[in-house]
């Protein structure tokens, strides 16, 4: 059986995949019809484009459950994410790479799991969850998966932050200096709008998921002002390394160690 993986991806990465079938996918949460499709020796590579084929779709009212299940519905057992964030550490810089291992989730608005009481998925091992769930999150992130892309950065050259802790915001505006200066008491380092709830959904349907965050400015406060044309300016500047990336990405073997993201 082919390995199936699929990449979400964010601002300036809807080209990674060039020649590729469109797949359409029926959800209970709505239809999904950017995926896109393709091979890469025995391995089925998915990419959904998280704000649509045109950016047209702003963080809060992107359909995470229906691009989620979807790429369940398609056997998708691995998922490897990238983001374009800000940092509020100033250590970190605009154009550095973070593969965080932690999330503070400060979304107001959004549906946050697929088990409201009543749902239920079945699994293809037969084993099925339902009802009231309550999962573990002590490790948000896959840690095979996470070692996977602080590799694959490491093989192109680049240095890598292999920790931080991604503080997610409703947005779709930027934070004020006051919320960035909470963020940074309560131990964040990256400010993003996306990682939930796919980190959270992945999890409840038993897929890894994994994260590539590049900074692309300062946090509010921290700079003079923050604008989206500095945030695509700097996501170009870096997407032939982003795209070398998710090169390496799709050619690795993946890892048959076990995770806690099945239990």
């Amino acid at each position: 059986m082919s390995e199936k993986i699929a990449i979400i991806g964010g601002s300036g990465v809807y080209d990674l995949i060039k020649k590729a079938s469109k797949v359409s996918v029926k959800t209970p949460y709505g239809k999904v019809d950017t995926i896109k499709k393709t091979m890469y020796k025995e391995k089925v590579i998915y990419f959904l484009p998280r704000h649509g084929p045109k950016h047209s779709v702003p963080p809060h009212f992107i359909n995470y459950r229906a691009n989620i299940y979807a790429l369940f519905s398609l056997g998708v057992k691995k998922i490897f994410s990238t983001n374009a964030v800000g940092s509020i550490d100033l250590s970190i810089k605009p154009g550095d790479f973070v593969v965080p291992d932690q999330i503070i989730d400060m979304t107001k608005v959004r549906p946050l799991t697929f088990f409201d009481g009543a749902t239920k998925v079945k699994f293809e091992d037969g084993s099925i969850r339902k009802g009231v769930v309550h999962l573990d999150y002590t490790d948000p992130y896959c840690t095979n998966l996470r070692n996977m892309y602080i590799k694959a950065v490491e093989d192109i050259g680049e240095m890598v932050y292999t920790k931080g802790v991604y503080v997610c915001s409703e947005g779709p505006r930027f934070e004020t200096p006051a919320e960035i200066t909470m963020y940074q008491k309560m131990g964040g380092t990256l400010v993003g709008m996306t990682t939930i709830p796919e980190a959270i959904l992945a999890r409840e349907l038993k897929m890894c998921y994994s994260t590539l965050c590049l900074i692309t400015n300062f946090g509010a406060g921290m700079q003079e002002k923050i604008t989206h044309e500095e945030v695509v300016e700097i996501f170009e500047q870096k997407t032939n390394q982003v795209k070398e990336i998710m090169k390496k990405i799709i050619a690795a073997e993946i890892s048959t160690v076990k995770c806690t993201c099945i239990n």
